[in-house]
């Protein structure tokens, strides 16, 4: 095959991912519902994966405190091989059920958190362990795989199909499989946060300002939800530690007396 005809044939297989997300709306929502409510307890979202999937609810667990303004504890990823299997495959680590029960054991797991799993086959021994043993400590459990009818899925509270089908690289679940997951993380961790009041219509209100790019959003927001012009949005976001919702507090709060 030319390199065209490699690229066209991916697109064809990967637009199937999406008719996978669109058949899983309804139990993807009533994740979204557990998840917010987690949140709102006070719970923990923990995520369960190996390998790819492993890596994938790293970076979706990474990326909730700077976009939401939340403590690194509320989404937590655990991966077996630890911090060196996100840039190097620990293939061996995902058979380790022990371990899994020892990462599980290690979080002190309360009723409040959930726990949701996710393994492109569905069968994953360090993935499906750590969802018995936390399903046995009381605490809600969610699976998400690719197969139907697999461990994962039966011993979950929970089941979330994503059927994206055979891949077009047989076995390379980093394809279509790993798409599908990262989507479905998208759509839990986001709908969580918008179902919290973490978002005001479409806005991150709580981003952490850390850099200049994100100084910038925020003053781009505070103009976008007040009266405050670019430069009396940056200074309220300077004289108020580069919070949003203070910053709107003020600019609403001049715009009411000026009215």
């Amino acid at each position: 095959m030319s390199a065209r005809e490699i690229v066209r044939l991916m697109n064809e297989e990967e637009s199937g991912v999406l008719r996978a997300l669109e058949e899983a709306e309804e139990p993807l929502a009533r994740v979204v519902d557990k998840a917010a409510t987690a949140f709102q307890k006070g719970g923990r979202i923990v995520y369960v994966g190996a390998g790819t999937s492993g890596r994938i609810a790293v970076m979706d667990a990474a990326e909730m405190p700077p976009t939401f303004g939340i403590p690194p504890d509320r989404f937590v990823a655990v991966i077996p091989g630890g911090i060196d299997a996100m840039i190097q495959a620990v293939e061996m680590a995902e058979d380790d059920e022990y371990a899994a029960i020892s990462a599980i054991n290690a979080l002190h797991l309360k009723r409040a958190d959930i726990v949701i799993g996710l393994a492109a086959s569905g069968r994953t021994p360090f993935v499906v362990s750590a969802i018995r043993h936390a399903k046995q400590k009381g605490v809600w459990t969610c699976g998400i795989a690719n197969n139907r009818n697999s461990p994962l899925l039966e011993e979950a509270d929970f089941g979330v199909l994503l059927d994206t089908g055979p891949e077009v690289l047989t076995g390379s679940t980093r394809l279509k499989a790993g798409t599908s997951q990262k989507l479905a993380l998208n759509r839990i961790s986001t709908g969580a946060m918008v179902l919290s009041g973490k978002v005001i219509e479409n806005l991150m209100v709580d981003v952490k300002a850390t850099n200049q790019k994100l100084k910038e959003r925020c003053a781009r927001i505070v103009c976008e939800l007040s009266p405050a012009t670019y430069d009396e949005a940056w200074g309220l976001l300077a004289e108020n530690d580069w919070s949003i919702r203070e910053a709107l507090e003020k600019a609403r709060a001049v715009s009411a007396v000026q009215g």
